[in-house]
């Protein structure tokens, strides 16, 4: 399958790449059907790629590279829906964002991910973590072309 993206153009990915948000991501719940991909140029980042809309793609990242301590309470009804029956099937993703001050990421409504399942949910925290906790310019974003 060919998806046509602004940020990448041309991307070839599989039906078993798509992860699939039943619930959409909040602000964005009719986009409900993603792919990862990883930064060419740095390995830190990814990048959550709609595949409904070429135009949107979100850069992603693991909490643990910058908040070693990062841990995120959720209830049980949260994640059901992914199929995970162990914390350890789960991989968590924050998305990161441009601000005034440098990049940030949101701690407070990570993304959940079962990648034997394929599915994926944006869950809030329980936990009082900040929505964007600031990183500064420590990793690259490249500007769309």
């Amino acid at each position: 399958m060919l998806i046509n993206t602004s940020r990448f153009g041309a991307v070839e990915i599989l039906p078993e790449d798509i992860l699939h948000f039943a619930e959409g991501l909040i602000g964005m719940e009719r986009r409900q059907q993603w792919v990862l991909l990883a930064d060419a140029k740095t390995p830190a980042l990814g990048w959550l790629q709609s595949v409904e809309d070429g135009e949107l793609a979100l850069a992603v990242a693991s909490p643990r590279r910058f908040v070693r301590d990062y841990q995120v309470r959720v209830g049980k009804r949260d994640v059901q829906p992914l199929g995970v029956s162990t914390a350890d099937e789960a991989q968590v993703l924050c998305i990161i964002s441009k601000t005034e001050h440098g990049l940030a990421l949101n701690l407070k409504a990570p993304l959940v991910v079962c990648l034997e399942t394929r599915r994926g949910r944006q869950v809030v925290a329980r936990d009082d973590h900040a929505v964007q906790y600031h990183l500064g310019s420590t990793v690259p974003f490249r500007q769309s072309a």
